[in-house]
């Protein structure tokens, strides 16, 4: 693929991003100069999860990146609509959308409350529509420019083996459908110019869900740091939106076709050999 290389210059909108992957694609990004605006909730600290949006503004500025961050809920399309217009106002289009937030409860349907069920549909399908579509005005304008707009969420590839949903349902249906998403908006969007992708880890990654949610400190010793994705991140919103689209791209093969050979250094724990697959992937 004939790579941009950089992101210097362009306008990135993350849902979500004070901590975990999307703070590490943003701080990568960062690094090249890229103007972005966060949208997240956390606007105090949490009792038992690191960041907020203040922290990570401060981080993703020093790392070299101008960043505006918004204190909003994806839920709510006058929020949504706020952030867009705001980065529209202070870096004067968007280039890149990036879905990263999401809700998880791996509970399964009889112990899933309905509230907990509507909280990952909002968030993880209904907030990923809703901030792709409120940007596709600044992204059409972004590829008729010729500024390789991108559209990347952090969801799995639709697999049908019926164990994931078997296992915990109301969960499933919010990342399937973020996937849904992006296999509806690629083919859309597609003669527009406007890339649309997946991204999905091979193996889970050291984050507050793995942690809290998955498996504690044993688990996050067989799981990869964050870098990993925002690294791989990094290939994709540098790729030619023309030939990089509808795909469901795993971190781990998007780094090896840009010729990465080393991914110990993305270990938590260097040396075991027993890293853990993630969700929804089977090998």
């Amino acid at each position: 693929m004939n790579r941009t290389e950089s992101l210097r210059g362009r306008t990135i909108v993350m849902s979500g991003g004070s901590r975990g992957i999307g703070l590490a694609i943003a701080r990568r990004a960062a690094a090249d100069g890229a103007n972005i605006t966060l949208i997240a909730k956390t606007d105090v600290p949490h009792p038992k999860l690191p960041g907020t949006i203040h922290t990570a503004a401060a981080e993703l500025e020093r790392a070299g990146g101008q960043v505006l961050p918004f204190v909003g809920d994806i839920r709510f399309d006058d929020h949504v609509e706020a952030a867009v217009r705001q980065t529209v106002d202070r870096f004067g289009g968007i280039d890149i959308v990036v879905n990263n937030a999401s809700a998880i409860d791996l509970s399964r349907t009889g112990e899933l409350t309905m509230k907990k069920y509507d909280l990952m549909q909002d968030i993880n399908c209904r907030g990923s529509y809703l901030l792709a579509r409120t940007c596709l005005p600044a992204l059409r304008k972004s590829a008729v420019a010729e500024r390789n707009p991108h559209i990347l969420t952090l969801s799995p590839p639709i697999n049908p083996n019926p164990r994931w949903a078997g296992a915990h349902l109301g969960y499933t249906i919010a990342k399937y459908g973020m996937s849904l998403t992006t296999l509806g908006l690629a083919d859309e969007l597609r003669a527009d110019g406007i890339a649309v992708n997946s991204l999905w880890p091979r193996t889970t990654i050291a984050s507050a869900a793995v942690e809290n949610v998955l498996g504690g400190d044993e688990l996050l010793a067989r799981s990869r740091t964050p870098e990993i994705c925002a690294d791989a991140a990094h290939v994709v919103l540098t790729s030619p939106a023309a030939e990089t689209t509808g795909n469901f791209f795993l971190d781990e093969d998007v780094l090896a076709a840009a010729g990465v050979t080393d991914f110990d250094k993305y270990r938590v724990a260097p040396g075991r050999a027993d890293l853990e697959l993630d969700l929804f992937l089977d090998t």
